[in-house]
């Protein structure tokens, strides 16, 4: 077993994404692909998921290139899972115009027995059922659990959740959803109840606020990089998951994976899919992690 291996299992998607000022179809997308290209080339990286036989080749060389892993990518009989969306005015706010799970409908994670035993798990954005098969699977009581949920699981799959929750290290929320968990009305106080959960470490995103990281031990604050053109905030959660989950599999203090996660979501708003993530520099990438650590408090 690598020291700083991750294992990622999430979506795999083609996307279709309307902007206020513009429309890109059959952009590579899903938790699991953002989470991969932000996670970058400096580990061992492996990806349990499913496509279909539409994969372009184009999107299976990047993935390729990303992980290290990939005999758990499965293809299936079918077409790939397609999403469309399209933002409202105010960036936040989003309309699903379309959901084809296509061969997602009937994904099932099974690990082969090098991904039994990774150092890191990220449970990207889906299905908490899905997620806990993937914590069952696990055979590394030493390993740590990264996962990222969102409103639609809160609402209906909720002691799923929870379930999942009581067998992670580290959450990734959002402030509304946190609120929603926890019928809280404050950050504090919904972190204090996120923590009872099951996680010893919660991190709260608060958009174009940035960042709050609690644990029992350190409570740290980070603001937002200042992004003058944003193109498009598909997976920008899911970029925060993959960049914090490989700065701690990098050994990387807290304090650092909060700092590489926000630059690295900063950068992905600036295009369609993940290509200014997987053009940026290293120099670009240290250069906002600075910006931002002039917004520190703890």
């Amino acid at each position: 077993m690598s020291n700083n291996s991750i294992l990622i299992v999430g979506s795999i998607a083609i996307d279709t994404v309307e902007t206020p000022f513009e429309k890109q179809s059959n952009v590579l997308g899903g938790s699991t692909t953002y989470s991969l290209v932000a996670s970058g080339k400096s580990l061992d990286i492996s990806v349990v998921g499913i496509v279909g036989e539409d994969f372009p080749a184009e999107a299976r060389a990047l993935y390729n290139s990303y992980a290290n892993d990939l005999s758990d990518l499965k293809t299936g009989d079918g077409n790939t899972f397609r999403w469309g969306g399209k933002y409202h005015a105010n960036w936040d706010d989003r309309d699903t115009l379309f959901t084809e799970l296509g061969v997602f409908m009937d994904f099932n994670p099974v690990l082969s027995e090098s991904n039994k035993n990774r150092s890191h798990i990220l449970l990207a954005n889906i299905h908490p059922e899905l997620q806990y098969s993937v914590i069952s699977q696990n055979q590394n009581s030493d390993a740590v659990i990264v996962v990222d949920t969102m409103n639609l699981w809160i609402e209906t799959t909720l002691q799923s959740l929870e379930k999942v929750l009581l067998s992670s290290n580290i959450l990734l929320i959002n402030e509304s959803e946190s609120f929603q968990l926890t019928n809280e009305n404050n950050i504090k106080s919904a972190a204090e109840s996120l923590l009872k959960m099951g996680p010893e470490t919660v991190v709260i995103k608060k958009g174009s606020k940035g960042a709050e990281l609690f644990s029992l031990k350190e409570h740290i604050e980070v603001g937002a990089y200042p992004v003058k053109n944003v193109v498009d905030p598909t997976g920008a959660g899911d970029v925060f998951a993959g960049a914090f989950t490989a700065s701690i599999a990098g050994k990387e203090s807290n304090e650092i994976a909060l700092l590489q996660a926000s630059a690295s979501a900063s950068i992905s708003i600036e295009s369609f899919g993940v290509e200014r993530l997987q053009n940026a520099t290293g120099q670009e990438i240290n250069d906002r992690v600075n910006f931002l650590r002039s917004t520190l408090k703890s």
